[in-house]
């Protein structure tokens, strides 16, 4: 079995702005298998998933909607999308 790369940082791109950042960087939404769309704190629930960058300009509700959409072929709930202040300075 290969070692794993210590340096080696999984990298994935915003549904936004389409720019690639570090994994743990970013917010995970996740479809699940009933079809709603939730935020995945953990980053391991199972479904389709996408991420957002933590710009404030990715984070606008509308915008973030519609790309949410594309991605993953559903509406965010509302709750997903509520993104507390704090998450923006991360």
């Amino acid at each position: 079995m290969p070692k794993r790369r210590p340096d080696h940082v999984p990298t994935r791109s915003c549904a936004v702005c389409r720019n690639p950042r570090a994994k743990r960087e970013m917010t995970r939404l996740v479809r699940t298998a009933d079809g709603s769309v939730v935020r995945d704190d953990t980053g391991r629930q199972a479904g389709r998933g996408t991420y957002l960058c933590h710009d404030p300009a990715c984070r606008d509700q509308t915008t973030a909607a519609a790309a949410i959409k594309r991605a993953l072929g559903a509406e965010p709930a509302p709750s997903a999308l509520a993104f507390e202040v704090n998450d923006a300075a991360k």
